[in-house]
């Protein structure tokens, strides 16, 4: 079954699935459309793999439906699986044979045509910029260069979506951007992709919208403009003052306009401000009609990782 350009490549609703009296995943949904990347974030034990599990077909879960193109792998589940590319967080690699072996071993197992398989394997190898070692072992390869060729092995069968868990674990800066341009053509390509992470950059940089859960549920779901309006202030004016300031002042600070929030350690200050540029001319201009002068300013702006503490807490999880 063909999606149509309004439908979503990728559904799940309600998906739900316990490990004896612990309930990983509570209801969670989700819809991915072709071109478009959904960014999955959570603490240690939130429930990403366990839901990337049941996106895969690898784990059926306990309660909730998922389809790709409309085809649900109670119904077919090698045409289901034939649709889903997944990079899995440990490396899924045979060490002791070719980088070309490997990839073409992952393309029998989708029962690709032989007489197909060598020219595809080239063709991703290619893609992830592996061509020129593709008679190397993975043995010999940096933890780059395996993660690029874990890549290779889930695109051969010319998936329509792509899970990824954790894919940059463990890579340095140059192979992780590497990463990033591969990921980024095969969504200018039309691809569906499902992007699991600890790294907010990564997120920030490649998804269209994020999906947060804790506690296997979820918390948040959105655009990163949509997320940044769940924090109290999107942007912050911190202050050291050359004196500490009284009752009165802080009375008058916190009523200006655009001031959503003001904290204050002794002669510090900090603001949460709805608008960085009316905000600080604000409290700047309070300041200086109360001679208090700014030993020292600055200035700035939420990001993901402030939204994500913020919905999650900031207690480690281990």
């Amino acid at each position: 079954m063909n999606t149509t350009a309004s439908s979503p490549l990728l559904q799940a609703d309600f998906l739900r699935k316990r490990y004896g009296e612990r309930e990983a995943v509570r209801g969670i949904s989700l819809q991915v459309s072709a071109g478009e990347v959904l960014g999955l974030l959570g603490p240690n034990g939130a429930g990403k793999s366990s839901t990337i599990a049941m996106l895969a077909g690898l784990s059926r879960p306990d309660g909730g439906s998922v389809t790709v193109g409309g085809t649900a792998l109670a119904q077919d589940e090698f045409g289901y699986k034939r649709r889903i590319g997944l990079v899995p967080q440990e490396l899924a690699l045979f060490e002791d044979l070719p980088a070309l072996a490997n990839v073409e071993l992952f393309g029998a197992l989708y029962e690709l045509p032989a007489a197909q398989v060598r020219a595809r394997a080239m063709e991703v190898l290619a893609q992830v910029g592996l061509a020129d070692r593709a008679q190397d072992k993975p043995a010999s390869f940096s933890g780059g260069m395996k993660r690029r060729l874990n890549i290779a092995c889930a695109l051969i069968h010319g998936p329509e979506l792509l899970l990824l868990d954790e894919p940059t674990a463990g890579v340095d800066p140059q192979s992780r951007n590497a990463i990033f341009e591969q990921l980024e053509a095969l969504k200018r390509a039309g691809m569906a992709l499902v992007y699991t992470t600890h790294y907010m950059e990564e997120v920030e940089r490649l998804a269209d919208r994020m999906l947060i859960i804790d506690h296997g549920q979820q918390v948040a779901h959105g655009s990163l403009a949509e997320l940044y309006r769940l924090l109290p202030a999107a942007e912050t004016l911190s202050l050291e003052l050359e004196r500490e300031i009284d009752s009165n002042l802080d009375a008058t600070l916190r009523a200006l306009p655009g001031v959503q929030q003001l904290q204050r350690r002794g002669s510090q200050l900090q603001f949460g401000l709805s608008d960085l540029g009316r905000g600080s001319a604000a409290v700047l201009g309070a300041l200086a009609a109360a001679g208090v002068a700014p030993r020292h300013i600055s200035s700035g702006r939420a990001n993901l990782e402030d939204v994500f503490l913020s919905l999650t807490g900031r207690q480690l999880r281990d």
